[in-house]
């Protein structure tokens, strides 16, 4: 007998910012011939790269605070953003400033947006707060806490929400980490990218080459078709039409430039100076990355 096809196993992420990503995986036409090469699961951010690295997942798409010398980058897509990218907010009470915090009460879906917020304290302002793991709940955070970081949906939801929130705890301060990032480094903020076990290749025979084709061209295809993930999300998310629109295709950035992996390498560089991740000695992509475009 010869070996059968085994589906690569991705662990996929339920938020509104991957939806373009995953246009091919979830919609016809291409999506039939999709089931047959990979079989999805959905999961929050913070567990991809767990799955990973305990074999029960091939793919993921990972935070990038989660990446590890085990794991291959899969070059073309990633979750960015070049200037303020709305789903990342880290909202300060009352009169603290940010040098003033000394508690921080971080979405329990988090890990880069956590680690990017440490060395925001550590790098660049020379406070180390206390960070306490909560369910993304504004309010009951900033009850506890001097700040709340929240990521995704629940953060698209709470600037929405200023007001109700405000109501309860009180007048707060709204950063947005992207651009709290770039406007320091120069570089992009990078969340996400996909992530392969790198043995994974041998185990499903599916060709390196053909899962970074079918996922560019899911990400092309979903970037051609935001009116229609509009209409899905806004609904399913009670967010206006046009805070969604200029999510997708303003704040959220989508391909894996240089200058992002630049990002990733710096991040990664900082997070290990300041004692935030453990060491990653380099970037390890699944085949050449190709020249930009």
């Amino acid at each position: 007998m010869g070996n059968l096809l085994h589906p690569v196993r991705v662990a996929a992420i339920s938020f509104l910012n991957p939806a373009p990503l995953m246009w091919d995986f979830e919609h016809p036409p291409l999506s039939a011939e999709l089931a047959e090469r990979y079989q999805l699961h959905y999961t929050l951010p913070s567990l991809c790269a767990d799955e990973l690295l305990a074999g029960r997942a091939d793919l993921g798409l990972i935070p990038i605070a989660s990446l590890t010398p085990e794991l291959a980058i899969v070059p073309g897509c990633t979750i960015a953003s070049l200037d303020r990218v709305r789903s990342i907010q880290l909202i300060v009470r009352g009169p603290h400033m940010l040098e003033t915090v000394r508690t921080v009460a971080a979405d329990n879906a988090s890990r880069s947006s956590r680690a990017y917020v440490e060395i925001l304290f550590r790098k660049f302002l020379g406070t180390q707060p206390d960070f306490l793991t909560m369910p993304a709940d504004p309010v009951a955070m900033l009850q506890q806490a001097d700040a709340a970081l929240l990521i995704g949906d629940p953060a698209l939801l709470a600037v929405e929400e200023r007001a109700r929130i405000e109501a309860a705890v009180g007048p707060c301060q709204w950063f947005d980490i992207a651009h709290e990032w770039i406007s320091r480094t120069g570089l992009p903020w990078v969340a996400a990218v996909w992530a392969i076990r790198p043995e994974a290749l041998t185990e499903s025979h599916v060709p390196a080459a053909t899962i970074t084709a079918d996922l560019i061209g899911s990400r092309d295809h979903g970037l051609s078709h935001i009116e229609d993930l509009v209409g899905e999300w806004a609904p399913r998310l009670n967010l206006p039409p046009a805070i969604v629109r200029d999510y997708l295709s303003v704040n959220i950035h989508y391909t894996l430039t240089d200058e992002c992996i630049q990002a990733i390498r710096l991040f990664r560089s900082y997070a290990e100076e300041f004692g935030v991740l453990p060491p990653l000695p380099d970037l390890r992509f699944l085949q050449a990355y190709p020249p930009p475009r």
